[in-house]
């Protein structure tokens, strides 16, 4: 719990570049060697491969392989996605696999669910739906209906 306060202050205090103080204290890493140099510069790396490679649509995506496009160390990426998000790999991985989902299931209507969760870099069914529900508390057919429906009723407002 404390980790996660931590991570709050430093996200919202505008201070996300910054090493949080459990970084070099944490025991699991404790003799890691990264410097907060190392993770800064890691983090920065690891976020463009999601924002902007979209490495995630990747269906055989894992630690290794975003390791390898990054050109570093996959025991200090792995840290500095623990240290820096809050999370492991496939939780990370999920949560921008699921915002891309979200955003097609809006923009793009005539994509089936199905087509969505290859394009998103999902292999299951099940894998999908389960990281779907977890993160937006719905099913991906439920979110577009009711995302279609809020849509319909701000239109109903604007015309009275």
């Amino acid at each position: 719990m404390k980790r996660l306060l931590k991570q709050l202050v430093f996200k919202y205090v505008g201070q996300e570049h910054q090493t949080p103080d459990h970084l070099n204290s944490h025991e699991k890493y404790k003799k890691s060697g990264l410097t907060q140099e190392e993770a800064i510069a890691i983090r920065e790396k690891i976020k463009i491969a999601f924002e902007e490679d979209k490495i995630y649509r990747n269906n055989t995506i894992c630690l290794d392989i975003l390791s390898d496009h990054i050109q570093d160390n996959r025991y200090k990426v792995s840290q500095v996605i623990n240290t820096y998000f809050s999370k492991n790999f496939y939780s990370f991985l999920n949560e921008y696999r699921i915002k891309e989902a979200q955003n097609l299931l809006l923009s793009e209507p005539a994509l089936s669910v199905k087509a969505i969760m290859y394009e998103v870099g999902f292999n299951s069914k099940n894998s999908f739906y389960s990281a779907f529900k977890k993160i937006t508390g719905l099913s991906p057919n439920d979110y577009r209906a009711a995302a279609n429906i809020e849509f319909v009723g701000q239109q109903g407002l604007r015309m009275a």
